[in-house]
C-alpha cells in the first residue's frame, strides 16, 4: 500500500498531514506508518499459509520498539544480530521460541543470555563460534539449538556492501566446508542440530539468485539426511528489495513461489528473515529547507536533516525519492539536498528537479529500512524523533534527544 499520498495539495502520512506532524514534533523528523507495516507482514504470512513457517523480522532494519510491537502483535519473529537487540525484540513482546540469533561475532555473555531464555536457534557462521556455543551451553546445563550459516557462493546481484553468499564475504560456512562442520556439530554434547541458514545479500530485486541459492542448500540438506543428520528447518534469510527509484520490483509471491513449490514436498519448517521489505517504504524523513545556495556549478539546498540522520546515501550513494510536501506551482530548479554537517559527503539527494524556497518541508521517501538504525550523533547533533501514524492518530514512538543526553557519559577531568 502507499501509506503517503497527496490529499488537496498536501502530503500525508494516512491521515495526517505532514505539515502538522512538523509543527507538533519539529524537523528533521522519522514519519513511519503503522498501516503499511501491517501490509508489508500480511503479504509474506498469506502467501507462506498452508506451509509450516514464521516470518523473523530482520530488526537490524529498524529496531524501534513500536515496530518491533506492530509485527510481535502479528505473530511474527524476530532475526537479531546482538544481545542488544535480544532484548529489545523481549521488550516488545516477542516470543523467545520465535527468535533466531544471527551474525558473525556472537559474545559469550550474549550467547548466555540467549541460551537462559530459550530462543528457537542459533545461526552459527564459524567452527569457533559452534565450539564457544558447546562450551557455554554445557556450562549452563544447557542444549543449545543450531543451524549453520552456509555460505552459497552465489551472486546477488546487489551493492558489493550489501552482498553476503559470496567466497569473500565474511558471512557464513563455506559451501565445501559445511558438511563435515555439521558432522561435528552433531557429535557434540551440548549442541541440537535443528536447521539450516542461508542469506545472499540485501535489496535483491532478481528471484534467480535466490533460487540458486536454494538448490545448492537442498543438495546439503539431502547429504546432511543421508548422513544421519535430519534437520526441521530451513531459513532462507531475507533481501528481497523495495522500489527507491524506479526499480521493477518482484512481488513478495513472485519471489517466493519458486522456492516454495521445491519446498512444497519436504518436511520442514521455513523460516524468512524479511527487513526491507517490512519496513523501507513504511517510513519517510521529515525534513525542511533552511537556506537555498544557488552557485555557479551546483545549487545547493540546505536542509536540517544531514548524513548523521539518513546515512545510506553518502554511505552506498543511495537513492531516495525526495519530494515536496507542499508542492510549488512554480519553475524547479535542478538541486543538490544537502545537511549542514561539516562533510563534502554530506548529501541526500544530488540532481534534484524541484521548484524551492527557504522554510519549505521536504519528505524523503522509502527510509524506514537501515535509516534511524544506522543515524549517529556526528557534529553533536541530536538524533530525530520518531513517530507513527495509525489512521489519524499520531503516536510520538521516540522523542527526540536533547544534546545535554548526548554528553550525559561524559565528564570534564578533575
Amino acid at each position: 500500500m502507499n501509506a503517503f499520498a497527496y490529499r488537496d495539495g498536501v502530503l500525508q502520512a494516512e491521515l495526517v498531514s505532514l505539515i502538522d506532524i512538523a509543527a507538533r514534533f519539529g524537523t528533521p523528523c522519522w514519519v513511519y506508518s503503522r498501516a503499511a507495516l501491517e501490509t508489508a507482514l500480511d503479504e509474506f504470512q498469506q502467501e507462506l499459509r498452508g506451509f509450516d513457517a514464521l516470518v523473523c523480522y530482520a530488526v537490524k532494519a529498524n529496531s524501534n520498539l513500536a515496530v518491533l510491537d506492530v509485527f510481535a502483535r502479528r505473530g511474527a519473529g524476530f532475526d537479531i544480530v546482538s544481545g542488544g537487540e535480544l532484548q529489545r525484540v523481549l521488550a516488545a513482546g516477542a516470543n523467545p521460541r520465535q527468535i533466531v540469533f544471527s551474525g558473525v561475532g556472537k559474545t559469550a555473555a550474549e550467547m548466555e543470555l540467549a541460551l537462559r531464555i530459550g530462543i528457537l536457534c542459533f545461526n552459527v557462521e564459524s567452527a569457533a563460534e559452534l565450539e564457544r556455543l558447546d562450551r557455554i551451553a554445557g556450562q549452563l546445563g544447557k542444549i543449545a539449538p543450531i543451524s549453520l550459516r552456509v555460505n552459497p557462493d552465489v551472486d546477488a546481484g546487489t551493492h558489493p556492501y550489501i552482498s553476503t553468499g559470496l567466497k569473500e564475504n565474511k558471512f557464513g560456512v563455506a559451501y565445501d566446508e559445511a558438511l563435515a562442520l555439521y558432522r561435528q556439530a552433531a557429535s557434540l554434547a551440548n549442541l541440537q542440530v535443528t536447521g539450516i541458514d542461508c542469506h545472499i545479500g540485501s535489496q535483491l530485486l532478481d528471484p534467480a539468485p535466490f533460487s540458486e541459492a536454494l538448490d545448492k542448500v537442498l543438495l546439503l540438506v539431502d547429504q546432511l539426511a543421508a548422513d544421519g543428520i535430519a534437520l526441521r528447518h530451513i531459513d532462507l534469510g531475507g533481501g528481497l528489495g523495495i522500489r527507491y527509484r524506479d526499480e521493477e520490483v518482484p512481488t513478495v509471491k513472485a519471489y517466493l513461489r519458486p522456492m516454495l513449490d521445491k519446498l512444497k514436498e519436504r518436511q520442514l519448517q521455513v523460516l524468512l528473515e524479511p527487513g526491507r521489505r517490512l519496513v523501507g517504504n513504511a517510513g519517510l524523513l521529515l525534513t525542511r529547507v533552511e537556506y537555498l545556495k544557488p552557485g555557479e556549478v551546483r545549487n545547493f539546498a540546505i536542509v536540517d536533516a544531514a548524513m548523521n540522520d539518513l546515512a545510506r546515501p553518502a554511505l552506498y550513494g543511495s537513492w531516495h525519492d525526495i519530494v515536496a510536501v507542499v508542492p510549488r506551482q512554480t519553475t524547479s530548479s535542478t538541486w543538490e539536498i544537502v545537511g549542514p554537517v561539516c562533510e563534502s559527503g554530506d548529501f541526500l539527494g544530488r540532481g534534484r528537479e524541484l521548484a524551492l524556497a527557504a522554510g519549505d518541508l521536504l519528505a524523503i521517501l522509502s527510509a524506514g529500512a537501515y535509516s534511524m538504525a544506522m543515524s549517529s550523533n556526528y557534529n553533536s547533533r541530536p538524533r530525530a524523533p520518531e513517530v507513527m501514524v495509525d489512521g489519524g492518530a499520531v503516536h510520538l514512538v521516540r522523542r527526540r534527544e536533547t544534546v545535554a543526553e548526548l554528553y550525559a557519559l561524559e565528564q570534564r577531568l578533575p
